[in-house]
């Protein structure tokens, strides 16, 4: 009530906490590629799996056109 009477969050809404599984999942995406973890690593539960290459792909939209655009060398 604090937080959205500062305007800090809209009214009737609360933020709950990120989970360990999503913040550990980011931490190894940021250093690692995927590939090098499914190499490290003999079994990788599906559920970490799927954090792990969600968090892989970039967030913004400048990043998503950067990662995608295409350098033809012309």
């Amino acid at each position: 009530a604090a937080a959205a009477a500062l305007g800090l969050l809209p009214l009737g809404k609360t933020q709950s906490p990120e989970s360990l599984l999503d913040i550990a999942a980011r931490k190894v995406a940021e250093k690692w590629p995927f590939q090098r973890v499914e190499e490290r690593f003999e079994r990788i539960p599906e559920p970490v799996q799927r954090r792990i290459v969600y968090w892989s792909f970039p967030r913004s939209e400048r990043e998503i056109c950067m990662y995608s655009s295409f350098n033809t060398g012309a």
